[in-house]
């Protein structure tokens, strides 16, 4: 089965205002006062922008670059962030505050590129607000000072612009590029083929109980459905909520070696293809609970048993800033579509060694070791007001409370065990919500056999079956399109009830509709 999306025009007719309720009116309505106040501000900060780039300039305007004498060449980009300050990694257009923006911007300042439509341009993660990154990626057709037969030799390599070096002086001080890959395949995709990504969540020892933690971790390794461990966004399409997590692992990063183990810092690495939304941190968030003592490592086991419990039980998520896109890795040959302009690699690779400039790579440090110096010595100077309080503290329990402080929301008093709170919508009732209001529509082609190519039905799991119920109810349009045989090439109908197999697993798609 494929589900596709259609469009809406535009513009919202006559006929179709006059369908809609009141409710939907305001709704409506809501919506266009934010987007007002949304380009109200983009204005203002172009308008901004505009006079800070023409402060001290030549009143003589300099000449347009001419990408038309220039070489090009396809290549990837490897940079790290901090992204504590910044509204997260991809553009938004009421905020300048994103590393993406940043990016282009220096890209466009340096002239290595003359827009972001014209360049080719994939990212391999997309980080959300205040998260950082060690090893991001970005794929993108660049200059060069080479014709496309010389690019790939030793010597020009090396005398090849140094693109790291050009970026860092006009990007912001916490984004920096580190090195660059020259690829032999134009195609090449740094989100399309990137084969692993690999998070890292910090946090203190404090009173964790970690043995416990790690027995929690060992439920998450493997194809799994993770809708009550992630935030659902049903309304930019995401409906297929099975995600495979290849290694989990906790491990100590720094030891105090001093008396008092609670400040040692630890994290947990996370390694998977692709993670939805939030993931992560709502994982995090169930760990720590588990660290504490207050739910069981069994608890991960239920939360991930959708058939028992299909509604996510209401908790807040664990803190954005500990958390790190810690390391890429990438096909050695590229699943996308090569064409002609493909030059032959030796051995068969698309991959060439990452290149370094020994100069950046000092200077960089040297800056990382500046914000390592600011950020130790606030933290060693609370750390001696601490020590000074709990020694005047009366009583002889110490108070171990670091990591409880990561997860967001207030706490209670009493506390309520996951399975027994409050629960969230169902993804069935989501897909319903945002089929009501029109922001998703599923349309369903059907041949005159199934998947398998024989008469037997295609078992469905449950979000199969929401989706038949609301097509059923003329909420949704659904299309079945049918291939000559599953996945493994057999006769027999594919089954989705475990949902390990991801190259069988029906694989949903849902676009937003644009008002």
């Amino acid at each position: 089965m494929e589900v596709k999306v259609n469009k809406k025009e535009k513009y919202t007719t006559e006929d179709e205002l006059q369908s809609l309720s009141k409710e939907e009116l305001i709704d409506k309505i809501k919506q266009l006062e934010l987007h007002r106040t949304q380009l109200k501000h983009i204005l203002r900060r172009f308008q901004q922008t505009l006079i800070e780039d023409n402060e001290g300039k030549q009143k003589k305007k300099n000449r347009p670059f001419d990408f038309s004498k220039c070489y090009k060449r396809h290549i990837m980009l490897r940079f790290y962030y901090l992204g504590w300050d910044y509204q997260g990694f991809a553009t938004q257009e009421d905020s300048i505050e994103t590393i993406e923006y940043h990016m282009f911007a220096a890209l466009k300042k340096v002239c290595l590129i003359e827009s972001r439509e014209t360049s080719n341009y994939n990212r391999c993660g997309r980080t959300d607000k205040g998260v950082s990154a060690f090893h991001q990626v970005i794929s993108l057709d660049v200059r060069s000072k080479f014709r496309p037969e010389q690019q790939l030799q030793e010597s020009c390599l090396a005398a090849e612009l140094d693109y790291c070096s050009m970026l860092n002086r006009v990007l912001p001080n916490d984004i920096r590029c580190l090195a660059w890959m020259p690829m032999v395949n134009p195609a090449y995709s740094a989100r399309f083929d990137c084969r692993s990504r690999t998070y890292r969540y910090f946090f203190p020892r404090g009173n964790l109980n970690i043995v416990a933690m790690e027995e929690a971790t060992r439920y998450l390794v493997g194809a799994n459905d993770f809708r009550n461990l992630c935030k659902m966004d049903v309304g930019n399409g995401v409906v297929n909520f099975v995600r495979s997590i290849d290694t989990v692992c906790i491990r100590s990063c720094q030891v105090d070696g001093k008396s008092d183990a609670s400040y040692d810092m630890m994290y947990v690495e996370l390694k998977g293809k692709a993670f939805l939304w939030h993931q992560v941190r709502c994982i995090m968030a169930v760990l720590l609970l588990v660290g504490e003592g207050k739910e069981e490592p069994s608890v991960v086991k239920e939360l991930l048993d959708v058939q028992k419990n299909p509604c996510k039980p209401q908790y807040s998520m664990a803190n954005y800033v500990p958390l790190n896109l810690y390391e890429c890795l990438f096909n050695e040959k590229s699943i996308q579509s090569t064409g002609e302009e493909q030059v032959a690699s030796d051995g068969g690779s698309d991959l060439r060694e990452w290149i370094y400039n020994d100069e950046n790579l000092r200077r960089t440090i040297s800056e990382l070791q500046g914000l390592w110096t600011k950020q130790s010595v606030k933290a060693t100077m609370i750390r001696e007001m601490l020590k000074t309080l709990q020694d005047k503290c009366a009583e002889d329990r110490p108070i171990s409370d670091q990591a409880v402080l990561l997860t967001e929301g207030v706490r209670s008093k009493e506390y309520c065990p996951l399975l027994q709170r409050k629960r969230c919508e169902s993804l069935e009732n989501r897909i319903e919500h945002y089929a009501k209001k029109r922001r998703i529509e599923i349309i369903v082609k059907s041949n005159d056999s199934n998947a398998g190519g024989s008469n037997e039905p295609i078992q469905q799991d449950s979000i199969e079956n929401c989706i038949k119920h609301y097509a059923n109810k003329r909420r949704i349009e659904v299309s079945i399109k049918s291939n000559d045989s599953n996945a493994d090439g057999s006769d027999e109908p594919v089954q989705h009830d475990e949902g390990i197999n991801n190259d069988a697993y029906v694989d949903h798609s849902v676009t937003r509709i644009e008002n």
